[in-house]
């Protein structure tokens, strides 16, 4: 299979945020939503991957479509553990550009697949 940019960096950011989440809960002494970001975090890319192996174009983009969702829901707690102070401003503003990077890949992909044929 060739490489995917969408799985490299969904996969990259998943890694990201397991980080993020070792030191919020860690360092910080965070539990909730460190709880949560992990889990939309990295549920964008197992949602992609999973994508990438739909049995149909309907399973295809309703994975990404969830993956697409999530990203929204990863943005959110990024920028609230920003605005709380749990996260500095380059550190925060880097997860989230990472974040709309993906969204951006997957707002484009969905367009294409719904396209009629």
């Amino acid at each position: 299979m060739k490489e995917n940019p969408l799985l490299e960096k969904s996969l990259h950011f998943a890694a990201r945020i397991v980080k993020l989440y070792q030191h919020l809960s860690k360092e910080k002494k965070e539990s909730i939503i460190s709880k949560q970001i992990i889990r939309s975090g990295t549920s964008i890319g197992a949602n992609a991957n999973e994508a990438a192996y739909g049995v149909s174009q309907a399973d295809f983009i309703a994975k990404m479509q969830i993956a697409l969702k999530e990203t929204a829901e990863t943005e959110y707690w990024l920028k609230l553990l920003l605005l709380s102070d749990y996260l500095d401003e380059k550190l925060a503003q880097s997860l989230i550009n990472d974040c709309l990077e993906i969204k951006r890949i997957l707002v484009a992909s969905l367009k294409t697949a719904k396209e009629p044929k």
